[in-house]
């Protein structure tokens, strides 16, 4: 099977919440981790939205869910869930 352009199930997670909202002593909602570097990052829903922050600056469009339980991507270029 091909995975989709920008999913590296090999990297690993960056840690275990939002790094970013730590650095600032933020919180979050729900965390989303980048399919391509491993990156975790706050949702939308969050006051800073990480997750979001780094799909744009970086060009990694796609990102997972983080949270237990759920197992769903989605593509920012393509505004897909799959």
């Amino acid at each position: 099977m091909t995975l989709p352009a920008g999913i590296d199930p090999t990297v690993p997670p960056s840690g275990a919440g939002c790094g970013d909202c730590d650095a600032v002593d933020g919180w979050w909602f729900h965390l989303r981790r980048c399919a391509q570097c491993g990156h975790i990052g706050c949702c939308d829903d969050s006051p800073s939205k990480h997750a979001t922050a780094h799909a744009q600056s970086t060009g990694h469009p796609v990102i997972r869910s983080y949270e237990p339980g759920e197992t769903w991507f989605w593509n920012f270029e393509t505004s897909e869930m799959y």
